[in-house]
């Protein structure tokens, strides 16, 4: 679902050293996490997963140190290892952060060379293309993994690994406060009208326009959440 995201080939673990292994542990583990397969509040139970995935429990302890500081799991002591639920201020400042490393993107998208450019607004054409058939479809798990594809290709446009690499941490906390709500269609028209935006402002090389299309988008999509969470009966 998240661009960055693939699944482990079959016999991945098979012969690999310790020194790699708690990554691919991390990187298998962070799947399950974000596919929802461990869902946000669930205990992570070290047995099973070192059985699932056929080694140590030193791996998966260690994984687990890696998860939570990027903030997706929770240790608590005499109790174990939770995949974190975020509340409702930990999400508002993440999208408030998110805005802003989207407009920057954005800002930074939109100074490339023409040529670039174009070859960039082309590709998020496609994008856009993909989303509106998946809303017609009233499919939301595609439409949401376009939505993401659509916003990471500005990122990785811009061209800055930093940025890169904490808007994927960002996104993948959101991702926990939204995986019981993608079954939802939460604003999906508004949301194609906003991408429309985007990337007319990106093609004409209006970066400060971008910037503020982009940081202005994140906003309103987190205020379309909140609605729907309001809308919700408690």
């Amino acid at each position: 679902m998240l661009p960055w995201l693939t699944d482990a080939p079959a016999g991945l673990f098979a012969g690999v050293r310790d020194t790699s292994l708690a990554k691919l542990v991390r990187d298998e583990m962070l799947g399950l996490i974000l596919r929802g397969e461990l869902a946000p509040g669930q205990r992570i139970n070290e047995p099973d997963v070192a059985a699932r995935l056929r080694v140590s429990r030193v791996p998966v302890r260690e994984a687990l140190r890696e998860l939570e500081s990027s903030g997706l799991v929770v240790a608590r002591k005499h109790s174990g290892v939770f995949v974190r639920v975020l509340d409702g201020r930990e999400v508002a400042d993440l999208y408030d952060l998110r805005s802003v490393l989207d407009g920057h993107a954005g800002r930074r998208a939109a100074q490339l060379p023409a040529a670039l450019r174009q070859a960039l607004a082309k590709k998020l054409g496609a994008a856009q293309r993909a989303m509106k058939a998946h809303a017609r479809r009233h499919d939301v798990l595609a439409y949401y993994a376009s939505n993401l594809q659509f916003h990471w290709a500005i990122v990785e446009a811009a061209g800055n690994e930093q940025l890169a690499r904490t808007y994927r941490g960002i996104v993948q906390q959101l991702h926990l406060a939204r995986l019981k709500n993608l079954s939802t269609d939460i604003g999906m028209q508004a949301s194609q009208i906003e991408h429309e935006q985007i990337v007319a402002a990106l093609a004409d090389g209006d970066a400060q326009r971008c910037q503020a299309l982009q940081a202005a988008h994140v906003t309103a999509s987190h205020g379309r959440l909140l609605k729907r969470l309001d809308a919700e009966p408690s």
